[in-house]
């Protein structure tokens, strides 16, 4: 166990910004899994952007990689676009 003041601290900040960083990365995920299952054009785009800016924003805060969300974002809009 760390014996300086400040490792402690830092220690306890880290724990904190993992569980705040792995809520919203599962958000995310949960939200990302839902607009897969859809199966209707108009409700599925409607879910789009909120999930685009749910990915850009994880991307912009290093949650995610950038490449990450650029690449679910392309998927995202390749699968809405083959539906009917």
């Amino acid at each position: 166990m760390a014996n300086h003041q400040s490792s402690i601290k830092r220690i306890r900040q880290i724990q904190k910004r993992k569980l705040h960083n792995r809520y919203y990365a599962k958000t995310a995920r949960n939200a990302v899994r839902k607009l897969r299952a859809t199966t209707e054009k108009s409700v599925a785009a409607e879910m789009l952007p909120k999930v685009s800016a749910m990915l850009d924003k994880l991307a912009k805060r290093n949650i995610i990689h950038k490449n990450k969300a650029s690449n679910l974002k392309s998927k995202l809009t390749i699968y809405i676009n083959k539906l009917a």
